[in-house]
């Protein structure tokens, strides 16, 4: 495959091309079903072989752990849940724990991670996103360290545009003040309708509206039937949505133009 044509850099402002609306300055983007499909081929078979490598006989199928992305958050958890279920005590429970975390964490970069395939549509939106002189910003549930990961394997040309990066280490994304949304409008020195947020789930949808940003969803194989309540468009993927359409649907005032498409 041919290498992605690098962006000639421009400095970040709106274009005139953009809709008349446009005070757009940063499109946040959410990782993990977003960009990637790296619950399913990521993060989930990883798992699986870092408890092998402790010794633990479970192991995770995709129709339980794709429940347990909507409620049982962050795959540490995950694990003290199913640890509980077989009756470990909790002194084990947490050192269990403790060593699965960075084990699972190299696992997914190393060996799982360079084969993720990207959502359709995404490279186009970043291409023109740059070109445009709109900012890039990352805000998600994953760790710092595996966004960079995925960026630098996958998306080695745009990465460098990708200011701030915002992971577990900065801060908890879903509850519901909006936290994690409102610190990366404070880094980009930007109000909430100078921004767009990409989200693939409602809890990313919930915790971007907290935070009044004008939000569209691009759901997936196991977020596709969630209401999507107060999502400015609702899309099974990003194939054909250019920046001048995400406008037009975050600010029209009516929002007449929201698509569902399940």
């Amino acid at each position: 495959m041919q290498p992605l044509a690098q962006p000639s850099p421009k400095p970040y402002h709106t274009s005139k091309q953009l809709p008349m609306h446009t005070q757009l300055k940063a499109i946040i983007f959410d990782v993990d079903g977003t960009i990637a499909d790296t619950e399913r081929y990521g993060h989930l078979p990883a798992a699986n072989d870092a408890m092998r490598e402790l010794g633990l006989d479970i192991t995770w199928h995709w129709d339980t752990f794709k429940d347990w992305i909507n409620t049982i958050p962050g795959n540490v958890n995950r694990l003290k849940y199913s640890l509980k279920k077989e009756g470990y005590t909790q002194q084990k429970i947490e050192r269990l724990a403790e060593a699965f975390a960075p084990l699972k964490k190299s696992i997914y970069i190393n060996k799982y991670l360079p084969n993720l395939q990207l959502r359709e549509g995404v490279v186009p939106l970043i291409r023109q996103t740059i070109s445009e002189g709109v900012r890039l910003a990352i805000v998600s549930t994953s760790y710092e360290s595996q966004i960079k990961a995925l960026l630098q394997s996958q998306l080695a040309e745009f990465y460098k545009y990708f200011d701030p990066i915002l992971g577990k280490e900065s801060g908890r994304k879903t509850e519901n003040d909006g936290f994690l949304h409102k610190k990366c409008l404070d880094i980009l020195n930007i109000k909430p309708p100078e921004a767009i947020v990409i989200e693939d789930s409602q809890n990313g949808l919930d915790a971007a509206i907290c935070a009044d940003i004008p939000t569209v969803v691009f759901y997936n194989d196991y977020t596709v039937g969630s209401p999507f309540e107060g999502a400015k468009l609702i899309a099974p993927n990003m194939a054909g949505y250019t920046l001048e359409k995400l406008i037009e649907h975050c600010f029209k005032v009516d929002n007449f133009s929201k698509v569902v498409n399940f």
